[in-house]
């Protein structure tokens, strides 16, 4: 019996051995991705800032600039390009819309991102695209892959059309969560004039042909959890001008958007929630259940061991001998 019980726990020992690094390296990459039916609501505010106002075209002064980011998957969009792909994508329909302080739109900007479901790597198909231009990203945005590296990734700047480096600061401590921070500057650069204009009549074209043009720069700033590769906070110290407005404003160079844009406090709580219980899904595939069957096939393997070496130790003979004379000494 003890035999047969050892022979029971060893094959238990290699199933388990065998199925640690099947769920890292194996289940992992296939198994956890992006949903494609994500639904997701951001809110950024600048507090205070500095607008144009577009009935005097003059830069003032305003108590707050709201920024609602809205990101929501398009399955059958997904589904569509994954015939193709032959692999699991995910499309993102995306709108950073830009309010006011009297809630008036100054500018919407949509995006369609396109990416693979498990590495997050950009999948270049038809119909990706910012503010109706098409363009072919290259590295990440938005979200970063899950297990993160410290290492610096290419990442793709809507407003230029372009990607560069963001480059990876150490790790911090974010309300209790151990943190990448990640930051990139985008240099002053010419980019394309919103297609949505706040005064209707004025198009892109229109302003085109005044001469004016619109420039950007940006510090951006992400705070990303290293296990789901999803940023918990991010700020932006953005900056854009239009130039060449001499002719039409009376000055060279006019200020459009100005502010130190974050997180609303209620979203950073929000997105912190989420995380953690995404973080525990994660890491539950690729290391907490890894080392328990690790853990638990080095018991069960010690455990047969010993039952065999029991079973091979002979028994102490139990049997009473034959009974003796008794002997009595000579007188």
């Amino acid at each position: 019996m003890r035999r047969r019980a050892s022979l029971v726990l060893l094959a238990f020992a290699v199933f388990f051995a065998a199925m640690a690094p099947t769920l890292r390296w194996y289940v992992f990459p296939r198994v956890v991705k992006i949903p494609s039916n994500q639904y997701q609501v951001t809110v950024l505010e600048a507090k205070p800032a500095t607008l144009l106002n577009y009935s005097t075209f003059k830069a003032e002064k305003v108590d707050k600039i709201t920024i609602v980011q809205t990101l929501k998957g398009n399955v059958e969009e997904s589904r569509r390009i994954e015939r193709d792909a032959g692999r699991d994508v995910v499309v993102w329909d995306s709108l950073s819309y830009v309010a006011g302080p009297d809630g008036k739109m100054v500018s919407k900007i949509p995006e369609r991102y396109i990416f693979d479901a498990h590495t997050q790597d950009p999948v270049n198909a038809t119909g990706e695209m910012v503010d109706g231009d098409p363009v072919r990203r290259a590295g990440i945005e938005f979200k970063w892959p899950f297990l993160v590296e410290k290492r610096d990734y290419q990442y793709f700047d809507a407003q230029t059309r372009t990607s560069a480096p963001i480059h990876y600061k150490g790790t911090r401590t974010f309300r209790g969560m151990e943190v990448y921070y990640f930051e990139q500057t985008v240099p002053w650069t010419r980019v394309p004039m919103p297609k949505s204009m706040p005064i209707k009549g004025i198009t892109p074209d229109l302003l085109a042909k005044t001469g004016l043009t619109r420039w950007y720069t940006t510090r951006r700033m992400f705070w990303i959890d290293p296990v789901t590769g999803a940023p918990v906070n991010g700020e932006e110290i953005h900056k854009e001008e239009l130039r060449n407005a001499k002719a039409l404003m009376g000055q060279d160079t006019i200020t459009v958007f100005a502010g130190h844009v974050k997180m609303r406090e209620d979203y950073v709580e929000s997105v912190g929630e989420l995380v953690k219980s995404n973080r525990l899904m994660v890491l539950m595939v690729v290391s907490y259940l890894p080392w328990t069957f690790t853990v638990l096939a080095l018991l069960l393997l010690a455990l047969a061991l010993w039952l065999e070496a029991r079973s091979r130790r002979p028994e102490p003979d139990a049997r009473p001998g034959p009974a003796l004379d008794p002997v009595t000494a000579p007188v």
